[in-house]
């Protein structure tokens, strides 16, 4: 054989070895021939436990009936979920895997606003999406490029609220609330709110330390102010005790929440204890079957779960689930994050099955749907 040609032909292996790292080397992060790799950083464990694989089943529920029908352009999706147990240092520490040792292509589903904006930095270092975090606190609602909310805001619902209660004459509102940067965010909502009707709250109940709230402190500076109505913002542990205390305590106002500790985690940590409790819920019921996403979502959630067990919570992270595959399908067989979040920009009254979602390359607020429930005696919930 000539010399030359052993060189040639050497060049030519040489060249056909290189290509599929050079192949691999250009496809997006988290992208591969056949899957698509989500990451999340949730309360699995500890507290918030409840809320955290509510997040993650209603995911993986969608994703499920998604590659059970052959995936997104050929393409599985898997979800990547590494437990924070509710910690802030875990959380930023498990962003920080989940973008620089795993290489997702984005971040879903994260449990609060505390949890979430450690990530903030990361995601813009990396130019990476992420959606869906279950909060509506305001400094997760300011513009960024790379943050998508599926849901409406704490403000959208504080207002609902207070709209709500003064429609039948009620004037004098409390205000229960962790004393940091979010749950202030939640205070100033409230007082603006009523401030649109020429009033103030007439009590306030600030806990100092989310680990442990004092509940007894928090209600005695409630109770002074003889509200109407208390509108509580905390974690479901934290309300389901201060309405235990106020029970006990004769204390019959109306108690009413957001959402930010998901209503199926509040009614079951209250038990017979919580009806007549009512909850601003950012998502249809999840038993009203007459919405086809409803419908869509139950048999997946059973399929995924073995049993009937429904919440808001899941039924919300089946919807932000849902968006992601869409803007997957829209981004094409060779989806980038700049496609995919362009994609995302350019979904324009996006019907789930009766839940509309609104992005644009300058809103990234997909929702401001709020409704008002109550918890009944079987821990049901009724509109």
């Amino acid at each position: 054989m000539i010399p030359g040609n052993n060189r040639l032909t050497g060049l030519l292996i040489s060249l056909a070895l290189a290509a599929p790292a050079s192949v691999q080397a250009q496809q997006s992060p988290g992208v591969t021939a056949s899957t698509i790799v989500i990451g999340q950083s949730a309360p699995l464990t500890g507290a918030n436990a409840d809320l955290g694989n509510d997040i993650r089943n209603g995911a993986l529920a969608y994703f499920r009936k998604v590659n059970d029908s052959g995936g997104v352009n050929g393409r599985r999706i898997e979800l990547a979920t590494l437990d924070d147990a509710n910690q802030v240092p875990r959380a930023e520490a498990n962003s920080k895997k989940l973008l620089e040792e795993t290489r997702v292509f984005a971040l879903f589903g994260y449990a609060s606003a505390t949890l979430s904006r450690p990530a903030l930095p990361l995601v813009e270092q990396h130019k990476a999406p992420f959606l869906s975090p279950f909060t509506g606190a305001d400094p997760m609602r300011v513009f960024n490029r790379h943050v998508y909310n599926v849901r409406a805001s704490y403000a959208d619902e504080l207002e609902k609220i207070v709209e709500h209660y003064t429609t039948f004459g009620v004037k004098r509102f409390s205000i229960v609330y962790y004393d940091d940067a979010v749950g202030k965010e939640n205070l100033a909502a409230v007082e603006r709110a009523l401030k649109k009707r020429n009033l103030a709250p007439v009590s306030r109940g600030a806990f100092k330390d989310r680990a442990k709230p004092d509940i007894a402190g928090g209600l005695k500076d409630v109770m002074q102010g003889e509200p109407e109505v208390v509108i509580l913002t905390t974690l479901y542990k934290a309300s389901a005790d201060l309405v235990r205390a106020a029970k006990k305590a004769g204390f019959e106002a109306q108690m009413v929440s957001n959402s930010f500790h998901g209503a199926s985690p509040l009614a079951k940590e209250l038990g017979k204890d919580g009806a007549g409790v009512a909850i601003a819920q950012d998502v249809p019921a999840p038993t009203k079957r007459s919405l086809p996403v409803v419908k869509e979502y139950q048999a997946a959630i059973e399929k995924q779960l073995g049993k009937k067990e429904y919440s808001f919570t899941s039924l919300e992270a089946f919807i932000g689930a849902k968006v992601i595959v869409e803007a997957l399908r829209r981004a094409g067989p060779k989806p980038t994050r700049d496609n995919f979040m362009a994609a995302l920009d350019g979904m324009k009254d996006f019907d789930t099955g009766g839940y509309l979602i609104n992005f644009s390359p300058t809103e990234h607020n997909g929702s401001s749907y709020v409704e008002l429930t109550v918890i009944g005696k079987n821990l049901t919930f009724s509109y």
